[in-house]
């Protein structure tokens, strides 16, 4: 019987099983730092196999720092941490689809490889600007001071200073990219088809997240640099200029698949359509009919209605070939003017412009709101109280989710501080009656002490977050209940859907499983009745059902039920999805029963038999009465 091997993939050995499918004459094997064979690239192969497209030598384009090869070897390098449910910190645990995940999320991403692959429809991240107080991640890959001086050649062989290293030429620059390189890279991972990745940002690193993402996502994958007005009034303390704005990157999976819902038509768009001439189609507006460049069979002479003669401007042509002009004359798609004596215009009917406005890549505080609103608006939601410095506003995340998401996507923040993410879906969710889930992760960064959020109660950033989204869920309930009374959430006499404003907490931690690190000769017996159970004492079953679906590659938020079938208590997943029972002494009744079942996946404790037959037992239970069923042990 297979085991659970719980610990995050192995993404190194995906890219080279991915390598080998195509190139297996650059396959190689080398020894770890055990001695142990293991696979490897041989990379003078590779290079000859794509002589024609590798570039050798310095003089090519690249974009590098000290740290980057580490940096991305860490983020593929897998790790045994778990994910450990919190159920009394959650909301509405058995029924939400929403998850809170505390912990570094370099971890975090690695541990949602599996579960979550491709399937991500939008991810927003307001990471550390850089700005020299803001970065409190502390990744093991980071160099040190002499390491980084040494390979970037600081000093000469005579240990003489070769050029002046400040903290912001280099290194400074250097942690940061290595920080956000392999959590894009496993972001990436996690996206579908037609995913797309929003980033805040400020003038710090902008240049360097552009190259980062051509790098991670491709350069053809890059949509917008959208500028947002986040300030409205100047700061007149500063010595040159006073930013008033700040950057959201955009970038896709994959461009050609990805589709942008556009914004909703607004009142003031629709009312600049009219229709002065009757037209049986409806409301419409003129459009100009001359375009540049130059094409040819686009420059012809047209006589108005009135009898004069008409060419496109110097330098310009029409927008339409004679031929498909005369089709538009023919079905009244031509304006000449109340007296038919102007220039031509194309004529555009509202009832064939698409449901959604094309967005522009400058967003104003006017409609997105700007970083004081934000504040404010979160101060009120804490009854008055200032928690949280500069958080995003709800409208700015909103508009995000309608341009790229559906109503049933999952949006993943992954820098979620104060979760206006999970604010914003839950309010989208309300409005346009969509289920979309949120996954919230956020590393549990101690608040100072001498803050109001402190003195409050809220000992690190996570306790901010989760209180965010159960008091904003508390007021979306509330208005929407409001509405229900007046009959406005009613149409056609179905009621709009109730929102998820629950969430489960889970949190990383080490493996669930014991690290044994004796020699043979080293086992006394009381070691080995200590070692009985190779599952820490201190895990209960949610714990274990929690590391099998990461490691299984189940979704996190799907319904579970507990049973109790001959006295053993046995966990069901989305109903027969996964069936995990990690009781002691499991005997054939409750296999049978299991197995009557026909669930795609079981999995049992390595202790829940005897011996080995007990398990062939099992084994051979399934292939008569579920044969489809995969069973795994932990």
């Amino acid at each position: 019987m297979e085991k659970l091997k719980l610990e995050t993939p192995d993404l190194t050995q995906q890219n080279i099983d991915r390598i080998e499918e195509l190139f297996p004459s650059a396959i190689t094997e080398t020894r770890d730092e055990e001695g142990k064979l293991k696979r490897a690239i041989n990379f003078t192969v590779l290079k000859q196999l794509l002589s024609d497209e590798v570039v050798d030598g310095e003089e090519c384009y690249e974009f590098t720092w000290v740290g980057k090869k580490q940096s991305i070897i860490e983020g593929n390098r897998p790790i045994r941490k778990t994910l450990r449910p919190a159920k009394e910190e959650s909301k509405n645990w058995d029924t939400t689809e929403n998850l809170y995940i505390e912990g570094d999320n370099l971890e975090v991403l690695k541990l949602l490889q599996n579960s979550y692959l491709n399937s991500i429809k939008m991810i927003y991240i307001d990471p550390p600007y850089n700005t020299g107080n803001d970065f409190v991640y502390r990744d093991d890959f980071k160099v040190s001071r002499e390491e980084y001086e040494d390979e970037k050649g600081v000093y000469d062989e005579e240990d003489n200073r070769l050029f002046k290293n400040t903290e912001t030429n280099g290194r400074f620059h250097s942690d940061w990219c290595s920080m956000m390189y392999p959590r894009l890279q496993l972001a990436r991972n996690l996206l579908t088809e037609d995913g797309v990745i929003f980033i805040s940002i400020d003038d710090n690193e902008v240049d360097n997240l552009r190259k980062i993402c051509d790098e991670v996502f491709g350069e053809s994958n890059f949509i917008a640099n959208v500028i947002w007005e986040r300030a409205y009034s100047p700061v007149n303390l500063k010595k040159h200029f006073s930013e008033n704005h700040d950057f959201i990157i955009c970038y896709s999976k994959n461009i050609n698949s990805l589709i942008c819902n556009g914004l909703k038509r607004t009142e003031d768009a629709d009312a600049r359509y009219s229709n002065p001439d009757n037209d049986p189609r409806g409301v419409w507006q003129s459009d100009n009919l001359s375009v540049g460049p130059i094409i040819q069979n686009k420059v012809y002479e047209i006589s108005t209605p009135s009898g004069r003669k008409v060419f496109p401007p110097n330098g310009r042509c029409w927008v339409l070939t004679k031929e498909r002009f005369e089709e538009f004359v023919k079905d009244n798609r031509i304006w000449f003017g109340e007296d038919g004596n102007n220039v031509p215009r194309i004529k555009r009917f509202l009832s064939e412009v698409k449901t959604g406005m094309t967005p522009m890549t400058i967003w104003k505080y006017s409609e997105v709101g700007h970083s004081q609103s934000a504040a404010q608006n979160l101060k009120k939601l804490f009854d008055n109280k200032d928690y949280f410095d500069y958080p995003k506003p709800v409208d700015l995340i909103k508009r995000c989710l309608e341009l790229y998401s559906q109503e049933d996507s999952i949006i993943l923040d992954y820098f979620s501080g104060s979760s206006t993410t999970a604010h914003a879906v839950m309010q989208l969710n309300a409005e346009d009656g969509g289920n979309r889930k949120f996954i919230m992760v956020q590393l549990p960064e101690a608040t100072d002490e001498k803050s109001e959020a402190y003195k409050a109660g809220y000992k690190n950033i996570c306790e901010i977050g989760k209180e965010r989204i159960r008091r904003a869920g508390k007021k979306i309930e509330e208005e929407l209940e409001a509405k229900s009374n007046k009959g406005d959430l009613f149409d056609d006499e179905k009621e709009v859907k109730k929102v998820d404003t629950g969430f489960r907490v889970l949190k990383v931690d080490d493996t669930n499983m014991k690290d044994v690190y004796y020699s043979a000769g080293e086992y006394s017996q009381q070691m080995l009745l200590n070692l009985e159970s190779n599952i820490k004492e201190d895990r209960n079953d949610m714990d274990l059902l929690y590391g099998v679906l990461l490691d299984w590659g189940v979704p996190l938020s799907l319904p579970h039920t507990t049973e109790t079938i001959e006295g053993k208590k046995v966990h069901f997943v989305n109903e027969d999805n996964l069936v995990a029972c990690f009781e002691d002494n499991v005997n054939e009744a409750v296999v049978r029963e299991i197995a009557k079942r026909k669930p795609e996946r079981v999995v049992f404790r390595d202790s829940s038999f005897s011996n080995s037959p007990e398990k062939i037992n099992v084994t051979e239970i399934f292939k008569i009465l579920s044969p489809d069923t995969t069973v795994k042990v932990i």
